[in-house]
């Protein structure tokens, strides 16, 4: 049984993952994106959000064994409590120190 992620143009992907890797990779790439974000980053409650649902849907796979859906299942445990955590909130004010003032009136 293949589950293979095709695009439909040649010219739109480098190269094709079959489902579950294009999802792990996807996963991977958001994790990673959440440990770079900046502290109050208002992304990473949503980002947080997502690689809980995919670590729902890894769970479930069926191509991935029984011993990897039980370390993506308690991988989503965890994951929840990042997307709970004070670092995940939006932030409040962002530092404008470095922005330019905007125009009173545009020419």
């Amino acid at each position: 049984m293949s589950h293979d992620c095709r695009a439909s143009d040649a010219d739109t992907e480098e190269f094709t993952l079959p489902c579950v890797e294009a999802l792990l990779a996807g996963t991977l790439a958001l994790m990673t994106g959440v440990a770079q974000a900046a502290p109050g980053c208002g992304n990473v409650r949503p980002m947080a959000a997502k690689v809980v649902s995919n670590l729902g849907t890894l769970a479930e796979h069926p191509a991935l064994s029984e011993a990897m859906r039980q370390v993506v299942a308690r991988l989503a445990l965890h994951w929840q409590a990042v997307g709970r955590s004070p670092a995940a909130q939006a932030p409040g004010q962002p530092d404008r120190t470095l922005w330019l003032n905007t125009p009173a009136a545009l020419q």
